[in-house]
């Protein structure tokens, strides 16, 4: 079962492969795992098994920490905030979450308080223009919804923590709506960064 796994110079904590999204472009619909050979889970690791698993790093040397993996982070969001916790006594290295943004509407309720002092970067999924979009591209369960409670979700993180950064995936989208995303960004007072698409390997 791969809990941890290396990109780069950083270390990438994978928990969960329950997601409230079932985007077309997932990574996780073309292969079984990048930079790791298998990102599914026989089961969800505990936060035991999860800690054990980074005491077996030098945290110190990774650039990142970041929670990521085959599944939304925030879908075992107080498990989540365990595993912070035991990272902030452990390394000064900083923490990421990449995350769909769906965590308010996955714990009912507004839980960016307690991002504070956890995290240093938050990257948030914004895929899309608009709402309609959204759910075409990403079908959430949340439906529409679910594309406003993630801005709300973002710009609300923006009080706790350092950095907060929208994504959208060039080649998801058209051009043009990439330059919506820039101006979306820009009036929730976030940054905007595009990724390039991942596709599986010939």
């Amino acid at each position: 079962m791969t809990i941890t796994y290396k990109v780069g110079n950083s270390l990438y904590i994978n928990i969960t492969n329950r997601c409230t999204n079932a985007c077309e472009f997932c990574v996780r619909t073309q292969s079984d795992g990048y930079y790791a050979p298998n990102l599914w889970l026989d089961r969800e690791p505990t936060v035991e098994e999860i800690c054990q698993d980074l005491a077996s790093h030098d945290l110190d040397v990774y650039d990142e920490i970041v929670f990521c993996g085959y599944g939304e982070p925030t879908c075992r969001f107080e498990e989540m905030l365990a595993v912070c916790d035991y990272i902030r006594k452990a390394t000064k290295t900083a923490i990421r979450l990449n995350t769909n943004g769906h965590a308010n509407l996955i714990c009912g309720r507004d839980v960016t308080p307690e991002l504070a002092g956890r995290f240093d970067t938050i990257s948030v999924s914004l895929n899309a223009a608009n709402a309609n979009d959204y759910q075409k591209i990403c079908r959430s369960v949340f439906g529409e919804a679910a594309y406003d409670a993630m801005l709300a979700f973002a710009a609300g993180a923006k009080k706790y923590v350092p950095r907060v950064v929208l994504t959208v995936v060039r080649g998801t989208i058209p051009d043009d709506d990439i330059e919506e995303c820039k101006k979306i960004a820009s009036s929730h007072g976030l940054e905007l960064r595009v990724r390039d698409y991942i596709r599986k390997e010939q």
